[in-house]
């Protein structure tokens, strides 16, 4: 499994002679799986064409910030939601004092300002520029605002001196940029994730589904597996590649769906239920394929189990998160959700219009019992990842409470 596959990584380049090795960076990139799209600075240009950095990428390259094929002519807006990382290598010596400034007169520092996505800085200049107090406060700013910092590295340069301020080699920075979305936040915590549609057939060559792709689960659980967890996937058929490092349960319908969440329900700590679990299942299943007719067929349906709703109801249950796929009255139906079945979290989205199903962007609002929080319209990757980082903090915070009441002993007869 590739590191980076289903990643979306904005390259930003700026003007310095390292600028050169930006191209390999994106070929390296792209044998990793992500998908890539390239920001020039207009010095970046003087050094390497944009139409070199297209050719690798398989992407138009975007140097203007005022872009009028973009919609609204706002392209660092829609080049900030598109990316799950921003990376910027080389980042000169300038560029670095102007983002630690905040300002946004070009369009690679509107969008790093415009971005919700980890930023990664690889720097790229003279010894003596980088060792420079000025830079170096630069640098603490920045880092301080949970910027990451890849490199320099030291060794000769092309101005013939010697120090610190080289580019990281493209071999170490693409490792770093898979590291940095690397935590240990769930180390020793098992968590569990479902995902996909189910298939309830009728007869042998057909069945009862939905639309769900599986993206937004595989999503969490990549995420997940990233936060440091031991993650098991229960995944309906979904043509998705599994996650690394994750271990996954194929199933096909809702019935073997229930049985291989309940058999895993217990001995793990959260339990996140992305899967499109299908409501009803036909009472009997016709032994060979139906035959069309004239008078046309009915079907009788029965429910099927309510996986979610049993796990919650367990007497020791994980922390337990689902999703609510809405078309109308969206925070009323997940509170309702969340109240119904005794859920810690509820992650709601609105399906249809262009979200949801059939893409890879989402838009989430999240609600438990005594707060909400609104995540925006961005890649599926993204959102995962920030809302992993609400289910973190809740769940840290129920463990806490938890571990400072009272024990209580109870003694039967």
């Amino acid at each position: 499994m590739k590191s980076l596959a289903n990643q979306r990584i904005l390259l930003g380049i700026t003007g310095g002679i390292a600028a050169y090795k930006s191209a390999e960076l994106t070929r390296r990139l792209r044998d990793q799986g992500a998908e890539v799209r390239v920001v020039m600075t207009p010095a970046a240009t003087e050094f390497i064409t944009p139409l070199t950095l297209q050719a690798l990428s398989g992407n138009p390259v975007h140097t203007d910030l005022l872009d009028h094929a973009a919609e609204a002519a706002m392209g660092h807006i829609e080049l900030a939601r598109w990316a799950d990382t921003v990376v910027v290598a080389p980042a000169t010596a300038n560029f670095i004092a102007r983002l630690s400034n905040g300002m946004a007169d070009d369009l690679l520092s509107a969008l790093c300002l415009a971005t919700a996505a980890p930023l990664l800085v690889a720097p790229a200049m003279n010894q003596q520029m980088w060792q420079n107090p000025a830079t170096q406060e630069n640098v603490a700013r920045l880092q301080a605002r949970g910027i990451t910092l890849l490199g320099p590295a030291s060794g000769d340069q092309a101005c013939g001196e010697t120090g610190p301020g080289r580019l990281l080699e493209p071999d170490e920075i693409v490792p770093a940029i898979i590291a940095a979305g690397r935590t240990s936040r769930l180390a020793g915590v098992k968590v569990m994730v479902s995902a996909g549609p189910t298939r309830e057939f009728i007869d042998p060559v057909r069945y009862l589904s939905n639309r769900s792709s599986g993206r937004m689960g595989y999503a969490v659980a990549r995420a997940a597996e990233q936060s440091g967890a031991s993650v098991t996937l229960v995944s309906g058929p979904v043509t998705l590649a599994p996650p690394a490092r994750v271990r996954v349960v194929e199933v096909v319908s809702a019935a073997q769906m229930h049985d291989s969440v309940l058999a895993e329900a217990r001995s793990c700590d959260i339990f996140i239920s992305a899967a499109a679990v299908a409501d009803y299942r036909s009472r009997e299943k016709a032994p060979q394929k139906m035959k069309k007719r004239d008078a046309g067929i009915s079907l009788s349906l029965e429910k099927t189990p309510d996986i979610l709703a049993e796990v919650a109801a367990l007497a020791n249950p994980p922390f337990t998160v689902g999703f609510a796929a809405e078309t109308e009255n969206l925070a009323r139906n997940a509170k309702q959700k969340l109240a119904k079945k005794n859920l810690d979290m509820v992650a709601a989205n609105r399906v249809g219009d262009g979200l949801g199903f059939d893409s890879d962007r989402n838009a989430l609002e999240v609600y438990w019992r005594d707060g909400s929080q609104s995540l925006g319209t961005a890649s599926k990757e993204l959102l995962a990842r920030q809302l992993l980082e609400i289910i973190v903090a809740r769940y840290r915070e129920q463990t806490s409470e938890q571990s400072h009441k009272p024990a209580v002993t109870e003694v039967s007869d």
